[in-house]
């Protein structure tokens, strides 16, 4: 018997965060956090992170585990949730992942092995190198010719990734998205899964995006801007962080404050699309728009929908 896995995905500030407190209450559910930034310790308001009081007691797992100065990999959230998922079904309760990070989200609902792709010491010193030397954006482009896809999966400032899928297509002659065979439609779920995607009007999510962006300034993430930039991790994956990345070059003297928010404002705007774009296109995900009606009329569609899928009596 499979066990069973919720999944909410969605583009940020769509309301992933309010549906899964009122599923889990409906459902006796555990939240496992499936962003790929909220794992890191005093990056909060910049990662919209769940407050204690927002958490209504319901368990939350994967949020606050590391230092920003340390990594974390898709492998290892999958490793991670994978446990976590059968803890929780042991316990007779229902795992919910919710999160924006659609390949964190991938690694975990369907087949997806990290080691079939020898390592190469010496070819990744070369990459390194080419991205020091001629910057992150030059290695992004060549990933972006053998690739496409799975470029579009990756920050061109994600030099890890963009090296090791370089590596996978040097070492194997394959394409490494075509190495992921877990896209909709390919391979079946090891989990009795139930897949709920948020969406909404445009214009109206990038409003809810700006005002985001507004109260998180109110709220001091350019504090912790500030003390992410006295740590030294400009390497990290922390650092990368959209929240934090544009407010660096103010802090450093480089634009006004008005320029860097600006700049997040937009950065979290495209980040929005491109996560949209993502689940849409790689994803069998079954979609639920948020924009009209009143959020129980929205949450009784999605309860319904979840309890189906899962048998849930």
């Amino acid at each position: 018997m499979r066990e069973k896995l919720v999944v909410i995905v969605g583009p940020t500030a769509v309301g992933k965060t309010k549906t899964s407190i009122e599923l889990a209450k409906a459902i006796n559910g555990e939240i496992i956090s499936g962003d790929s930034m909220q794992v890191y310790q005093g990056l909060d308001i910049g990662t919209a992170k769940i407050t204690e009081e927002e958490k209504q007691g319901i368990p939350h797992h994967l949020i606050n585990i590391k230092h920003p100065s340390e990594p974390f990999s898709v492998a290892e959230f999958q490793t991670r949730a994978k446990e976590l998922i059968s803890e929780i079904n042991q316990r007779g309760k229902i795992p919910i992942i919710v999160g924006g990070t659609g390949l964190y989200i991938r690694a975990v609902t369907h087949h997806y092995d990290f080691s079939e792709a020898k390592r190469n010491s010496e070819l990744r010193e070369q990459l390194q190198k080419r991205a020091d030397d001629e910057g992150s954006e030059a290695l992004h482009r060549e990933l972006r010719l053998v690739d496409p896809v799975r470029a579009a999966e990756i920050h061109p400032n994600n030099v890890p990734r963009v090296i090791r899928a370089l590596e996978i297509y040097h070492e194997t002659g394959n394409i490494p998205s075509n190495e992921q065979k877990n896209v909709a439609g390919v391979e079946e779920s090891d989990y009795n899964l139930a897949l709920v995607g948020l969406t909404m009007n445009r214009e109206r999510l990038y409003e809810r995006i700006n005002t985001r962006v507004d109260l998180m300034m109110e709220h001091g993430v350019l504090e912790e801007a500030k003390w992410l930039l006295t740590m030294d991790v400009e390497k990290s994956l922390a650092a990368k962080a959209i929240g934090y990345k544009e407010l660096f070059p103010y802090l450093l003297g480089e634009c006004t404050l008005e320029e860097a928010v600006s700049l997040l404002k937009r950065n979290s705007r495209r980040y929005a699309k491109r996560q949209f774009t993502w689940f849409y296109n790689q994803m069998d995900v079954t979609w639920f728009s948020m924009d009209e009606g009143p959020f129980q009329k929205k949450f009784k569609e999605i309860h319904h929908f979840v309890e189906g899928k899962l048998k849930i009596s």
